[in-house]
Parts: C-alpha cells; sequence; structure tokens
C-alpha cells in the first residue's frame, strides 16, 4: 500500500502558485511561438507549419491521422490542408495500398520552406537560450518531454 504524505497548507499554496506560473508562462510560450511562425514564413502559420512537420515525419499520412494526432476537428486539417495545397507545399497521392484513400505528403518546395523555418526555429532558441548552463537545458527538455507526454483523453482533453 502506498505511503500517505501530508501537504502542508503552506506546500499546497506555493505548489499552487507554480500551477499558476507555469500555466501563465505556456501561454505566453504560445503566444510568442504563433507570432514568431508568421515573421519566418509569412505564408505558414504554427499549425501549418506543424502539420508540415509531422507529414515529414511520417513520410505522410492522411488528413484523418493529423486531426486525430493532433486532436482537431476535421474541418480545421481541411482548411490547413486546402492552404498547403493551394501554397505548393503539400500534395495527395493514392495510397498504393488502398486506391480509395489519399495520403498526403510534402512536395519539394514544402520540405525547402519547411526545412528553412526548422533552422530559423533552431537558431531562435539557441539564441534564446545560449547562455543557460548545460544542466538547466537538460533539465528543461526533460520536463517538457515529460510535461507533453501526459495522455490525451481525446479532441479537447488538453486546452493550454
Amino acid at each position: 500500500m502506498p505511503e500517505e504524505t501530508t501537504v502542508t497548507p503552506g506546500a499546497r499554496q506555493a505548489a499552487d502558485a507554480a500551477v499558476e506560473t507555469i500555466q501563465r508562462e505556456m501561454t505566453a510560450f504560445a503566444r510568442r511561438a504563433r507570432a514568431s511562425a508568421g515573421r519566418m514564413h509569412p505564408e505558414l502559420s504554427l499549425v501549418s507549419y506543424t502539420l508540415l512537420g509531422h507529414l515529414e515525419e511520417r513520410d505522410g499520412c492522411r488528413a484523418t491521422d493529423l486531426a486525430a494526432h493532433y486532436a482537431l476537428d476535421k474541418s480545421t486539417v481541411s482548411r490547413q490542408v486546402a492552404a498547403l495545397e493551394r501554397a505548393g507545399l503539400v500534395e495527395r497521392r493514392v495510397d498504393p495500398e488502398d486506391h480509395r484513400v489519399q495520403v498526403l505528403h510534402l512536395t519539394d518546395a514544402g520540405r525547402r520552406i519547411l526545412a528553412q523555418v526548422t533552422e530559423s526555429r533552431r537558431a531562435a532558441f539557441r539564441e534564446r537560450l545560449a547562455h543557460w548552463p548545460e544542466e538547466d537545458l537538460i533539465r528543461f527538455a526533460a520536463y517538457l518531454e515529460r510535461y507533453n507526454a501526459w495522455p490525451q483523453a481525446g479532441p479537447g482533453a488538453d486546452r493550454d
């Protein structure tokens, strides 16, 4: 049987304050990420960048897979994919295993734009974190992985 721990009111208040700070700072981080995405490539929103990255990582997938992976509404993904197709960054191909299914793939232009934006984002992170000690970087990376590993229960479950 697990050992029960008693949490003092002071410790509970400190933990509550820390959670509030985390929420506030994660919101600021998300706003900054959305704003910087537009500066790095005017036609590539943060959502579009994320979708392109997933398509590259998976070497293509269906739009429904994107919606499920990111817990997004299918209509949202459909609009984003349509914009990426119009921009010439994504193309649909018939699945060789099932001709009824269309798989989204990056075009050569999509790969180039994704690589450019990814390098710009890396450079921005490197600059912002340049003066952090290595131990802090490693710890921060581990905390972010741990936070993002939280299992999602479905669309809307993770309301960050």
